[in-house]
């Protein structure tokens, strides 16, 4: 028959006090992150940038104004 470990039993009597002062408990609500401003604003920029493509290579589509002399 083996002998216990005394350290590891030690341990073990040392650490039971302190089991009963930690509590892990689920919120009642759910987390909300809300990540709507970053995602729009690069959706913003990549239309942006799409739409100065595709008027660079249609002028004849999207005519400018000249501005007054």
């Amino acid at each position: 028959m083996r002998k216990p470990n005394l350290a590891l039993l030690a341990a073990a009597a040392a650490s039971a006090p302190l089991s009963s002062c930690i509590s892990v408990k689920a919120p009642d609500k759910p987390i909300d992150i809300n990540l709507n401003v970053t995602i729009r604003q690069e959706v913003l920029v990549r239309l942006q940038r799409d739409v100065e493509q595709l008027i660079n290579r249609n002028p004849q589509a999207f005519p400018q104004k000249q501005p007054p002399k």
